[in-house]
């Protein structure tokens, strides 16, 4: 994101959902597997364990399938295949991630220019770095395909934590029935689609616990504290990532109110295409975004990276998070993703260049009306003002030396259509869109 690929099956500080099945005197089995029966369990069979010590293997077999059997009886599809569940501390996840201390790649170099280009993530910092606490403190399980599923446990005794397992046993019953969307290169595709199996996961977490709390007896959750989360975690950045997780349930819901659960199903043959439609769902699925060419007008030594694709697409969820990361939004949640200056965005294109070491971009922005340009326009004018930059007129900027983001902006709006160009200096800015 402005790739990061393991963003499809992780369950980010999930708080929303419920369990479990039967030790004590279950029903009769079926003859054959059927809708909210589990490996011996029902959905409403009773459970008798004991949590003050974690969960046996036996116990976490039951805990396992009755679940299995409730998420089938909320989402209406049947398990086709069994599902295996490991656990695992919050060390040893940090350490399967590892450190990545090899030389950049050219991907590497031309995806610090798109979060950069947010505001996001600064120049003396990286992607990795950013990315690598997001994940590494917030990530509760994942879904590593073909029926395996890890969760993440913060406890010094190993426990089971209901709203996750359900969450991640979406994501099975997502795979074996509909497989995962494909074929994203954007950052904003990938959120989209992210929208579609994020939100459909956290939506039956909270149908899930809604039964929780109202006919089920569930096991409780874990305590997590507070020591996961480091000072220096990219609120920024993770108010991109989590996204899906925050405005997906809304949009699958909205699916569900149109059609039942089989319009849900149904938009994984019509995913999602931008962060646009998951966040103001009556715009999906018609209201597509705008593919936008921008002309290669570079010179002195300034060229294009060479890889598959040039330009990426940030979307309507990275912007309000740049502008909410960079003081712009002061009276809302960093996660309600919806505000004037970033709604009515229609599709933009971020082209980021290098002259030897150094590097720039061009982010061409449109918006479905002048106005809504004009208010993009004025707020991305306070992000450089946030950020101490000096105004040099015809819409140029400077950043002085020392600053984080520090660099040259030319900033100019004809109509619908908000252009920034970037440089180290005020000179360069001719050379790379000349």
């Amino acid at each position: 994101m402005a790739r990061t690929r393991s963003l499809v099956a992780l369950a980010f500080l999930v708080v929303l959902s419920g369990c479990v099945g039967g030790l004590l005197g279950p029903q009769d089995d079926p003859d054959d597997d059927t809708l909210g029966w589990e490996n011996g369990y029902w959905h409403d069979d009773p459970l008798s364990i004991d949590e003050s010590d974690g969960l046996n293997e036996t116990e976490r077999e039951a805990v396992i399938a009755r679940t299995m059997a409730r998420v089938e009886v909320i989402r209406g599809l049947e398990f086709k295949e069994s599902v295996s569940v490991t656990l695992i501390s919050r060390e040893e996840y940090r350490a399967r991630r590892g450190n990545d201390d090899g030389e950049p790649t050219d991907y590497d170099r031309w995806n610090e220019q798109v979060w950069e280009g947010l505001f996001l993530v600064s120049e003396d910092a990286t992607v990795s770095d950013a990315f690598g606490g997001v994940y590494g403190s917030a990530v509760q399980g994942y879904y590593s395909g073909g029926g395996e599923i890890t969760l993440v446990s913060d406890s010094a005794t190993p426990m089971v934590d209901r709203t996750t397992l359900s969450h991640e046993l979406v994501h099975a019953l997502q795979d074996q029935h509909f497989g995962f969307p494909g074929g994203r290169t954007t950052q904003d595709g990938e959120l989209a689609a992210d929208g579609l199996t994020e939100g459909d996961a956290n939506y039956v977490e909270q149908l899930y616990e809604s039964r929780c709390q109202a006919e089920w007896d569930c096991i409780a959750r874990p305590d997590r504290g507070t020591s996961s989360a480091p000072d220096d975690f990219n609120r920024g950045v993770f108010s991109v990532i989590y996204q899906p997780y925050a405005e997906g349930p809304t949009f699958v819901e909205s699916l569900r109110d149109r059609g039942g659960w089989e319009a849900v199903n149904a938009a994984y043959d019509d995913v999602p295409e931008s962060t646009e439609q998951v966040i103001h769902p009556e715009d999906y699925p018609d209201d597509r975004p705008v593919e936008l060419d921008v002309p290669d007008r570079s010179s002195g030594g300034w060229e294009r990276f060479s890889l598959d694709t040039n330009a990426d697409t940030v979307g309507e969820a990275s912007i309000y998070a740049m502008l909410w990361a960079n003081g712009v939004v002061t009276d809302q949640s960093p996660y309600a993703y919806a505000f004037p200056a970033s709604t009515g965005w229609a599709g933009d294109s971020l082209v980021p260049y290098h002259n030897g070491d150094t590097y720039g971009y061009v982010w061409v922005t449109e918006w479905e009306s002048e106005e809504d340009a004009r208010e993009f326009y004025d707020a991305y004018r306070q992000v450089l003002e946030r950020n101490g930059a000096d105004p040099r007129g015809d819409g140029v900027y400077r950043i002085p030396e020392g600053e984080p983001f520090a660099d040259a902006f030319r900033v100019t709006r004809s109509g619908t259509r908000v252009k920034i160009v970037n440089a180290p200096t005020v000179r360069e800015l001719a050379n790379i869109d000349g």
